[in-house]
């Protein structure tokens, strides 16, 4: 049986609110000139914690992006995913009264949900009682919210829903955006990513997993992903969208092409809740079968936005499969973690790491990991140190691995017509 061939599906919209800066130009402008958004943690008092420092998004204004009442009955990861879509969408020229709406769909990854919802409730319910829990407790607090509020923003009646993997949330929602527009269930899909976990109860829930680094007197320093000297990721909270569009529906409205999306891998470790595949051997596999899914080979592949968390586990283990997935090529390819900058933005991490691998083919740059300072023997490939780096980018992919051994990969390319 001949199967038909598959949809082209390419980017044709960005959007983003990061610690780095509030639209995907900015953000990406940021990077490639090093800049740390990491810094002493403002949204709660410290005091007491082991882990001070976090990468929080700075003057973020809902009202800038939607209307102030309305942003009122949504949690921040909610108004994070609203105001990166906003973006997306004019960015995007997009006129949904002139689309199909059963053929747009909207889907999204988080982590976590609606976490600052759900601690402000909690401590109303212990200080007053349970009559003074707000009746938008649960609307504001469940997962799939910044779906729904994105669709009835835009009146979207095609395929909906959130996905949550942990920190491979973003790139399996993707993942799925492509598949669903490949498979002709939509034309258009708005997807991504968003978290905001950098809250009471997210600072300690990572901290006492020893997974934060402690290098409160430096943050802009704390994370050095592959560096010998790391000591755990800096939390980080933020937000990306892509408008994932199908070739031909894309060109008939003239739409602006960054690059394809070439395709998705997943498969997951089956091996530790919190702790990665010591060998490499599955995220690997997740990065042979996203090239395989793409059409490319791994010589083809000029740069990796590694998930580059700053943990040995990760850093060790990325190495390893990086080495297994691409052989010989793997010390010709150049890998940078754009979280040496945002910290983890858990959820939302693979969105914005897709973002900066977008602006990669299309500026043919590649972005730096900085604080690599003291190189780890057992890291030995090119991690692009402390400088971007001019190059030319015709294919990209982006890793993200999540608690639960979830590994998740996504392949992006130059648009070719």
């Amino acid at each position: 049986m001949n199967c038909p061939a598959k949809r082209r599906v390419v980017i044709t919209g960005l959007g983003a609110i990061t610690p780095l800066g509030h639209n995907p130009e900015d953000y990406w402008q940021a990077l490639l000139a090093g800049k740390s958004g990491a810094a002493r943690i403002t949204a709660f008092d410290t005091t007491g914690y082991d882990v001070t420092i976090g990468a929080e998004v700075k003057n973020f204004q809902p009202g800038q992006w939607m209307d102030e009442r309305e942003a009122r009955r949504m949690d921040r990861f909610s108004q994070f995913g609203m105001a990166s879509a906003a973006q997306a969408v004019k960015e995007g020229n997009i006129d949904f009264t002139k689309l199909d709406p059963k053929k747009c769909g909207v889907i999204m990854g988080s982590g976590i949900g609606g976490f600052i919802e759900y601690e402000e409730q909690h401590n109303k319910l212990l200080q007053k009682g349970p009559t003074r829990v707000s009746p938008f407790f649960i609307p504001k607090l469940m997962i799939n919210a910044v779906c729904g509020q994105i669709a009835i923003y835009y009146k979207l009646n095609g395929p909906n829903f959130m996905v949550s993997s942990a920190c491979a949330s973003a790139n399996h929602a993707m993942g799925i955006a492509l598949r669903t527009i490949q498979h002709g269930e939509a034309d258009l899909v708005i997807t991504g990513g968003t978290e905001s976990a950098v809250t009471v109860m997210g600072l300690s829930g990572f901290a006492a997993l020893k997974a934060l680094s402690n290098r409160n007197n430096e943050p802009e320093k704390a994370s050095r992903p592959f560096d010998k000297d790391r000591n755990g990721f800096v939390l980080g909270e933020g937000c990306g969208v892509l408008i994932f569009e199908e070739l031909e529906h894309a060109k008939k409205r003239n739409a602006k092409i960054y690059a394809e999306v070439l395709g998705f891998g997943m498969n997951d470790d089956g091996n530790h809740i919190t702790a990665p595949d010591p060998a490499g051997i599955k995220p690997a596999e997740a990065m042979r079968l996203a090239m395989e899914d793409a059409g490319v080979k791994p010589e083809d592949v000029n740069y990796v936005n590694a998930h580059g968390t700053s943990t040995e586990l990760n850093d060790l283990t990325e190495t390893k499969a990086i080495k297994i997935a691409f052989g010989e090529h793997a010390r010709k390819l150049a890998i940078s973690s754009t979280k040496s900058m945002t910290g983890h933005l858990l959820g939302a991490a693979g969105a914005v790491e897709l973002i900066a691998c977008v602006m990669s083919i299309r500026d043919n740059k590649v972005h730096p990991t900085i604080n690599y300072e003291t190189p780890d023997p057992n890291c030995d490939l090119d991690y692009v140190p402390n400088k971007a780096r001019a190059m030319q980018v015709n294919v990209a992919i982006s890793n993200t691995f999540g608690f639960g051994g979830h590994n998740a990969t996504m392949v992006v390319g130059k648009y070719k017509p």
